[in-house]
């Protein structure tokens, strides 16, 4: 059974920064590619960032790069997503995935219960 827990969420004002982590449960963190999502109110859920098993790639909405980063560390069984020169724009709840089939990101399998984001203007 796979978890994923997402935290460090919370409310900041525009132009700052946050970072969420993402602690998964199991051996096989390591082996899967990962992703972050958000659903903003009364919009669908989207697509944030993906990073392969081992970090060599990843891949970016063109609304969040260059203030965005993901990263993962395999020994901690953990996923990030540093995000800087945050805007009121990006206030959602955000949400970690496993990729559904394995190391190169594909379509998430497993959803975390998601942080919320919220930022002021």
């Amino acid at each position: 059974q796979v978890q994923l827990v997402e935290s460090g969420g919370g409310l900041v004002q525009a132009g700052d920064s946050l970072r969420l982590s993402c602690a998964a449960s199991g051996r096989t963190f390591s082996s899967f590619a990962m992703g972050w999502f958000r659903q903003a109110p009364g919009k669908e859920r989207e697509f944030v960032a993906s990073i392969t098993w081992n970090g060599g790639l990843t891949v970016y909405a063109d609304s969040v790069k260059g203030r965005f980063t993901i990263s993962r560390d395999n020994a901690k069984n953990t996923l990030y997503l540093q995000m800087n020169s945050l805007k009121p724009e990006d206030t959602a709840v955000y949400y970690c995935a496993r990729d559904r089939l394995g190391s190169y990101w594909t379509a998430p399998g497993y959803w975390g219960q998601g942080t919320q984001v919220t930022v002021s203007s």
